[in-house]
């Protein structure tokens, strides 16, 4: 049976059920006063316009939905078809474009394209545990893309080199096989020397190429591994374990995605393209999450992440 032909993809009822089975392991709770001991369920009635999903609270009163205080609040969207949606986008490895989107779920451009970053904020994880704990190897690396207009306005010459390009900064902890990257302003050794420290615990191997900006932070951790890319050096002939191959492996499906799919991205909305891939990177068959999987870890983030039409970055 393919895995887009499941009840919750195709039913609004049973994508309810399901999407509160998700955000409600332990029953409905209301989101209004917090009460969970009665809370009871209305029954849709579409002549009395009662919707699906609709709940009702017995301590306040009051009525609600899953989709309270998510990102599908205030959506007319059916949920069905968001759930269609984080399905397609949590196993397509390299995204999938608001154009092919809203052809496939049936609504226009604009819906498509705000669905699309609303599932990228759920993806957002927003972890804060530091890489390399225990004395492990830690990869770090920055890739440039697309072009920066608040550096190089429209119709302003790019020119050669990457300072009119956006700049984002991973990290690679080859332990967990967990992949956090930011979007920076420059690439200076006082910008990164703060997020590396943030970001990696002092006991970690670091693992970077030649570039100078690294040479300040390095020995502040166990060790500074060093690779010349541009002596033709990828892998340190002394010591195997010296490369940044790993994260190299990440920026070429970042890239193919973002330059393939997406082809254009805007810097206020780069954050969250980066999220994406970052989520499926990290809830990957290498670490024992499938597609199925992947979609109820981006579903479980939808909470408390709301995105409106007014102010979507």
């Amino acid at each position: 049976m393919s895995s887009l032909s499941a009840p919750y993809l195709h039913d609004e009822a049973t994508a309810h059920e399901f999407v509160e089975s998700v955000l409600w392991p332990n029953g409905a709770i209301c989101l209004h006063c917090g009460g969970a001991e009665r809370v009871t369920k209305v029954k849709a009635n579409p002549e009395k316009r009662i919707r699906v999903g609709l709940w009702r609270c017995g301590d306040c009163k009051k009525q609600f939905t899953v989709k309270v205080g998510t990102i599908f609040e205030d959506s007319k969207v059916k949920m069905h078809l968001w759930v269609q949606a984080i399905v397609l986008m949590t196993a397509s490895k390299k995204g999938i474009s608001s154009h092919q989107l809203h052809r496939t779920l049936g609504v226009t451009y604009k819906t498509a394209w705000f669905m699309e970053h609303r599932i990228r904020e759920a993806m957002r994880s927003g972890a804060l545990a530091p890489f390399g704990a225990g004395g492990g190897a830690v990869e770090v690396d920055e890739t440039f893309i697309g072009h920066d207009r608040t550096i190089k306005p429209k119709g302003e010459k790019k020119g050669r080199g990457y300072h009119h390009k956006h700049k984002v900064l991973s990290l690679v902890d080859r332990d967990t096989k967990q992949v956090r990257s930011m979007v920076v302003d420059d690439l200076k050794s006082e910008t990164l020397a703060p997020i590396l420290r943030e970001n990696i615990a002092k006991e970690a191997r670091l693992m970077t190429d030649e570039a100078s900006q690294y040479k300040p932070i390095g020995p502040e951790f166990a060790e500074h591994g060093v690779v010349r890319h541009g002596a033709g050096e990828y892998v340190r002939s002394d010591d195997k374990t010296i490369h940044t191959n790993t994260i190299e492996g990440y920026f070429s499906i970042f890239k193919r995605g973002m330059k393939g799919v997406y082809q254009h991205c805007g810097k206020q909305h780069l954050h969250r393209y980066v999220a994406e891939f970052e989520f499926r990177y990290n809830n990957r068959i290498a670490n024992g999450v499938d597609d199925q999987g992947r979609a109820r870890l981006a579903l479980a983030g939808a909470v408390g992440k709301r995105l409106t039409y007014a102010r979507p970055d």
